[in-house]
């Protein structure tokens, strides 16, 4: 008898809220990347609206694949952090417009 694959169901949301209540130092730190996942979404809703891939946006761009690549994860560090041109580049491929606001 074969084993059936069982997919295990994540609620991510779930999942965090429990994190937060358990684990010491996740709240803070979990704060402390929100502005640049909130950066991070909005680039990546605005390639998805228009249907585009990476290579899509790549192309428009002027640039290729692995760069686009970087740039979306690279709101993960502070090593490779885009520079406001790549930024404004990004937004006009996907026909937006790059705006800065601070609260």
């Amino acid at each position: 008898m074969t084993e059936r694959y069982q997919p295990i169901l994540l609620n991510v949301d779930e999942e965090i809220a429990k994190a937060k209540a358990i684990r010491e130092g996740f709240q803070d730190a979990w704060d402390d990347l929100e502005e640049e996942y909130s950066a991070l979404a909005a680039l990546l809703e605005a390639r998805k609206a228009l249907g585009l891939t990476q290579d899509d946006l790549a192309t428009k761009m002027g640039t290729t694949k692995s760069a686009i690549s970087r740039l979306e994860s690279s709101f993960r560090t502070e090593k490779h952090s885009p520079s406001f041109m790549t930024l404004k580049k990004y937004a006009k491929a996907c026909g937006k417009r790059l705006v800065l606001r601070m609260e």
